[in-house]
């Protein structure tokens, strides 16, 4: 059985195994133990209310049940940018004109910004390659969905998610070569890796203040502004048909999009049921997700059934739940 639940400390070494495996570029999952033991219980430490809303996030794994390992993690900021600084460039245009020329131009800028302090992020999607198949994706990105729903005052009005950029086949980034590495000196992978470990004050020291002419650069960084790591374009199109959309913002180091979306609008928050556990009648016509309402012991499975039937006692017991308990519900094909 695949469930989603919150994180524990005994998941580090399967964590371990599947950060190694994410590659470059994914800087919430970084290839380093103390890193991830600190983020493991910094997730324990939110859900038990010991942190200020700045320190506040929630990681979540995908667990296989029968094989006693974690197949992926995912994860929720409450809200980023409180304690430090949430830097994207903000893609916009501007005008050039001569009327005695005759010209008219438009040109693309890229404004560091901070648009999105205090707003809540989805981040640090990664599911084992073993694992990509039977949905177990769709439960990954969206039972923290039914998680939002559910604890709906813990997060903002709007909601984002930085995905990871356009990288070469050696792991390096195209938009990094063309600007970044000018202002740092430094390989991609290691500002990467600074930036995950919260060591942000050197971007501000370092990064350029004024607008960066998208003209200017190279053909290969224009191309890669927008666009996702290959890994990344099946969460692209789960986040994107739930109503997140890009407007402009992108990451500084690779330039990967920034998609985001007013919370309450987002399809899965609108279509998302509480009812009782006894009331969940299950059809093969329609696969949900279904979810506990235990705040730190969340559970949520998919469920496709082959016959209409109701949860039978090992689906309540996965989800730790009783006949007349609430469950939250998200149907996958309405």
């Amino acid at each position: 059985m695949i469930i989603f639940r919150p994180v524990r400390e005994d998941d580090l070494n399967d964590i371990m195994r599947l950060a190694s495996r994410a590659g470059v570029g994914l800087t919430s999952l970084p290839n380093d133990r103390a890193r991830l033991a600190a983020r493991i219980r910094r997730s324990i430490d939110t859900f038990a209310g010991r942190l200020p809303r700045a320190q506040q996030g929630f990681l979540f794994v995908l667990e296989d049940t029968e094989a006693a390992r974690v197949a992926g993690v995912s994860a929720i900021e409450v809200a980023v940018g409180l304690d430090e600084p949430f830097y994207n460039f903000r893609l916009q245009r501007t005008v050039r004109a001569s009327k005695e020329l005759g010209v008219y131009k438009n040109i693309e800028l890229l404004n560091l910004s901070y648009d999105h302090t205090g707003h809540s992020e989805l981040c640090t999607l990664f599911l084992d390659p073993e694992y990509q198949k039977n949905r177990n994706g769709l439960l990954l990105s969206k039972a923290r969905f039914l998680f939002i729903s559910a604890f709906r005052s813990w997060f903002s009005s709007h909601i984002f998610a930085e995905l990871r950029g356009l990288l070469d086949d050696n792991g390096g980034s195209p938009f990094w070569d063309a600007l970044g590495h000018h202002f740092f000196a430094i390989p991609f992978a290691e500002a990467d890796r600074l930036s995950g470990s919260g060591m942000k004050t050197f971007i501000a020291e370092l990064m350029p203040s004024y607008p960066i002419y998208v003209t200017l650069l190279p053909d290969s960084a224009k191309k890669a502004i927008g666009q996702v790591h290959a890994q990344t374009a099946p969460a692209r199109a789960i986040l994107e048909k739930e109503g997140f959309r890009w407007e402009g913002s992108v990451d500084i180091f690779d330039a990967g999009p920034v998609l985001e979306a007013e919370t309450d609008k987002l399809k899965a928050i609108r279509r998302a049921q509480c009812m009782p556990a006894h009331q969940l009648t299950l059809t093969p016509q329609s696969p949900v997700i279904v979810a506990n309402n235990q705040f730190a012991h969340f559970r949520a499975l998919l469920i496709a059934a082959e016959e209409p039937q109701t949860l039978d006692q090992p689906l309540l017991d996965a989800l730790q739940s009783g006949e007349r308990d609430p469950l939250h519900v998200l149907t996958l094909n309405p």
